[in-house]
């Protein structure tokens, strides 16, 4: 691995890290709607654009755990899926000092969503790196929602906003991705 490709991965390690400690910050400081006994929650999806009518809600954490699912991939495209996994409890970790029982759902999460992230992302990232990417954050986002609104709060309220969000961003990403691709 090049000079440059080496600190890109550690950039992109320490990125996933934060992602996964500022998503647990948002989720209890940040967002438009607080109910009690909840998360902060933010608007995915106007009522206009909803066919089914209604604004759609998401803990506010998606923002930040969408994009971390990408920079998963990225980590364990320049490092391993053993850094990602690392990645995982020292982002859980660090996230602890917020709230211990987010932490331990974020964490729990994220190796459900990592370890069948390596059945998608890892054997298509060399051949199509943005289908390996999308194909395995949309693994991810429904495996890290259903895991993480469980363990966290105990229901599945608010999936659908989860699912939105994290999608969103996974979309804002690609054409990072494909700009990464060019470059390699």
């Amino acid at each position: 691995m090049s000079k440059t490709h080496n600190l890109q991965a550690y950039v992109y390690c320490v990125g996933f890290i934060a992602a996964i400690w500022f998503a647990n910050w948002l989720l209890t400081h940040w967002g438009t709607v607080k109910f009690p006994d909840s998360p902060y929650l933010i608007p995915v999806l106007p009522a206009w654009a909803n066919p089914f009518g209604g604004e759609i809600l998401a803990p506010s954490g998606v923002l930040a755990i969408g994009l971390s699912f990408t920079l998963r991939d990225l980590v364990q495209r320049r490092l391993g899926w053993r850094f990602a996994f690392v990645g995982i409890v020292i982002g859980a970790g660090l996230s602890a000092f917020l709230d211990p029982q987010l932490a331990v759902a974020s964490c729990l999460a994220f190796l459900f969503a990592e370890t069948l992230d390596l059945f998608v992302y890892t054997p298509l990232q060399r051949r199509n790196l943005p289908a390996a990417v999308v194909g395995s954050n949309i693994v991810g986002i429904i495996v890290d929602s259903i895991v993480f609104l469980t363990l966290a709060f105990g229901s599945l309220a608010h999936w659908d906003g989860q699912v939105i969000g994290k999608a969103w961003m996974t979309l804002l990403a690609l054409p990072v991705i494909y700009a990464l691709r060019a470059w390699d």
